[in-house]
């Protein structure tokens, strides 16, 4: 696998006719002296969605601010073309390197590429963006995180954070998980985030305000990036948008406990340190491995253990109503005792939480009475009184 971007959808970018004026536009839109954007800059992609086009530009950091006085302009010119209704121009930059010796084996192409964030002349998302200035107008943070992949991490995060706002705290929700984001579809949202002044206006959905990659491609886009530049994206995603006043800011984490994890760990501290990490899991001992694996990582970056959650704990028939534990039940309460951290609930395996989920409705909105909703009700209450004692 490499770092070149993913091929262009002609369903949705037509090539043949948007990519061809785009590029036009980008040749013929001119400085004083006489340069276009493509004399500091390569195309690296286009994609069009709903009418807006997003050009991915590769250039160097030197480069870069003679390309943001023409920006606004060839943004202009491109949302002016037939069916288009706007443009948002994205730049990536090439780090410099020192020049390996000649018998150096050479990096994957690709490498060293880092988001680059318009109108920032130098510097990486972490020196523009560092710890002590990140969400400013946020009270606590909470990290719904998983020691594995499918586990229901990201529906228990929707729930939750659709829970603490119908509580009537102020929510955010930051979908985390660069490489597969769901929270658009879970939210039953498409729109793209304006930008005002610099600064990425969230969505709104459920009394929420919202934040994921999935705004700004196309659902069908592989992300194709190394850590750097999943680094610098998340980096952006808390520095770069306006958040406002939150008394609490739900991030949906990616599986594992990699990089991302890490990061978000290291940069957040203090605001962790108000709210605390939840650990999802299902019953069966698999899951419980790597679940335990979660709690030491965070304990190890020193952030509280609001507790553990076992999803998918028990399935009820809903014709007969017989219950029957597909994956066992009762582990995540035991692997919760045995670390000494808080067991926070069961949530069961229902069909209709998958429904809600796909159809982008909340289950503790579009079926309030029903088993789930009372289970992730509960959920949020025990972690408001958490967040209420910490703050």
């Amino acid at each position: 696998m490499t770092d070149s971007p993913p091929p262009i959808d002609p369903a949705t970018t037509q090539p043949d006719t948007a990519e061809k004026r785009i590029t036009e536009i980008l040749r013929t839109e001119q400085d004083g002296p006489g340069s276009n954007v493509l004399s500091f800059a390569s195309l690296e992609n286009v994609s069009v969605r709903n009418g807006h086009a997003h050009i991915s530009l590769v250039t160097s950091r030197d480069d870069a601010p003679r390309i943001e006085p023409l920006r606004p302009h060839v943004e202009a010119a491109i949302a002016k073309l037939p069916g288009m209704t706007g443009a948002t121009i994205s730049l990536t930059a090439h780090r410099a390197t020192t020049p390996p010796p000649a018998n150096a084996p050479q990096a994957p192409a690709g490498a060293g590429h880092r988001p680059f964030n318009l109108g920032e002349k130098r510097g990486s998302a972490s020196s523009r963006h560092p710890a002590e200035t990140l969400l400013p107008g946020v009270k606590a943070v909470v990290a719904v995180a998983s020691g594995k992949g499918g586990v229901g991490k990201s529906t228990t995060a929707v729930n939750l954070a659709t829970g603490l706002a119908k509580l009537g705290l102020k929510t955010g929700l930051l979908d985390a998980d660069i490489y597969g984001p769901s929270l658009p579809r879970m939210l039953g949202r498409s729109t793209r985030p304006e930008v005002i002044d610099g600064r990425i206006i969230p969505i709104e959905a459920w009394g929420l305000t919202s934040m994921s990659i999935g705004y700004l491609v196309d659902e069908n886009q592989a992300m194709i990036w190394r850590g750097p530049m999943v680094m610098g994206a998340l980096t952006q995603f808390l520095g770069e948008v306006d958040w406002g006043e939150l008394d609490v800011l739900v991030i949906d984490m990616p599986p594992g406990t990699g990089d991302a994890q890490l990061t978000l760990a290291q940069k957040l501290g203090a605001k962790l340190a108000r709210g605390g990490a939840v650990i999802v899991s299902t019953p069966q001992d698999i899951a419980l491995l790597d679940a335990r694996r979660g709690v030491a990582m965070f304990e190890r970056m020193e952030t509280p253990i609001l507790g553990v959650v076992e999803n998918m704990s028990y399935f009820c028939c809903p014709n007969c109503n017989h219950r029957t534990e597909l994956f066992g039940h009762g582990g995540a309460k035991e692997e919760a005792e045995r670390s000494g951290v808080p067991f926070l609930g069961e949530i069961p395996l229902l069909a209709d939480i998958r429904a809600s989920a796909d159809d982008g409705t909340p289950i503790i909105l579009s079926a309030p009475n029903s088993e789930a909703a009372r289970a992730y009700t509960a959920l949020a209450g025990t972690i408001a009184k958490a967040l209420k004692d910490r703050t």
